[in-house]
Order: structure tokens, then C-alpha cells, then sequence
């Protein structure tokens, strides 16, 4: 059945737009009643156990990448297969814009590769890019400007 693929992506989004404009989203986050709360709302036990280890992943991936220096960046074959040029190129115009680093991207990349669309598209990917830099200290600047370009472009998204 092809309908789990997205509920995993919308458990993501109903947290995003529930919880996560929350300042303490990340620290204190009553993750029991929150996964109760998703339960009553629908969503399958699986697919919000999903979302919150892809979070929990987010975590941990910051740590790493946070290290990194800016380099230039080539997509290998897995992710070009999943990531279309479209994709590509908006992750590239992103960081020429300085709205994602290069640490950033990776994560952002890392967090794409992860869900089980086999190719993402380019709405899911603007949405992904909000979810990391929301979860990044320091990073208001281009959450917002960020923002602005989903809701300048994606009116559907808008409830």
C-alpha cells in the first residue's frame, strides 16, 4: 500500500505545525502526550515512531556535520535518484543564497535520504529544509527567509 509512504512525511508536518514554532521544541518536549495526541489524530503507531527517530536522527547528524568547512557539492548516484535536478538545484540556490551552510545541507541531504520516497519532491524537500533549520541554533535568519519562500510558493500548503 503506498498511502504509508506519505504519512510518515505527514506526521512530520503535523508537528511542524503544531509544535515546533514552540520555542522549547527541541529541550523539553513532552514527546508521550505529543505521540498520544498523534495517535488520536490518526496517524499509525509506526509512522509517528518513524518521524520521531528521523527527528531524533536530526539530532544526532547536527553534531557531526556541525564541523564541517564549506565545500563545493557532488550528488552521488543514491541521491541523484531521489533528489531530482530540480531538488539539486534548489539545495545549490539555497546555499548561494546563503540560507543553508554547507554543514546544513548535509544535513538537509542526510534527512531526505532517509525518507522512504524513492524521489522526493520539490515541495517535500522546501519542507525538509524548514524542519532542519528550525531545529538549528542561531539559524532565525534563514528559518524565516526560508518560510518566506515555501509560503511564497506553496499556497496549497497553507490550511
Amino acid at each position: 500500500m503506498n498511502h504509508m509512504k506519505e504519512d510518515i512525511f505527514d506526521v512530520l508536518i503535523y508537528l511542524f505545525e503544531n509544535y515546533m514554532d514552540n520555542e522549547e521544541f527541541n529541550d523539553s518536549m513532552d514527546t508521550e502526550n505529543i505521540r498520544r495526541e498523534l495517535m488520536e489524530a490518526g496517524f499509525e503507531q509506526i509512522e509517528v515512531d518513524k518521524a520521531f527517530d528521523w527527528l531524533e536522527s536530526l539530532g544526532v547528524q547536527r553534531l557531526i556535520t556541525a564541523k564541517m568547512t564549506p565545500n563545493f557539492r557532488i550528488f552521488c548516484a543514491q541521491e541523484q535518484a531521489k533528489l531530482n535536478i530540480e531538488c539539486q538545484n534548489f539545495l545549490i540556490y539555497l546555499e548561494q543564497n546563503e540560507i543553508l551552510n554547507s554543514a546544513n545541507r548535509e544535513l538537509v541531504i542526510d534527512r531526505a535520504m532517509a525518507l522512504d520516497d524513492n524521489d522526493l519532491s520539490l515541495e517535500k524537500l522546501k519542507w525538509i529544509v524548514l524542519m532542519v533549520l528550525l531545529s538549528l541554533p542561531d539559524e532565525e535568519i534563514a528559518f524565516s527567509r526560508m518560510e518566506n519562500i515555501i509560503y511564497d510558493f506553496a499556497p496549497e500548503y497553507l490550511h
